[in-house]
């Protein structure tokens, strides 16, 4: 039987599948470079907080893995 996974390999796991669709389209980049890298990390950042905002519960994936749930700022103070 092998190892159990830890907390942070099940987010990794969690996060890979909601990014599922930019792994595939990674797998058929033909020449890696730093526009092509910066473009794939805006897209998981983008995909990431539409995923945040649309959230059935939100801030369950926190709390499914264990972690706290970071506080919203305040708003500003109107001029």
């Amino acid at each position: 039987m092998g190892k159990r996974p830890t907390r942070i390999e099940l987010l990794e796991l969690d996060i890979d599948v909601r990014l599922a669709d930019l792994w595939a389209e990674a797998s058929e980049v033909g020449e890696w470079n730093l526009e092509v890298v910066a473009a794939f990390m805006r897209a998981a950042y983008g995909k990431g907080y539409c995923d945040a905002l649309t959230e059935d519960d939100p801030g369950s994936l926190c709390r499914e893995h264990g972690y706290k749930i970071p506080l919203k700022r305040p708003a500003p103070l109107p001029d």
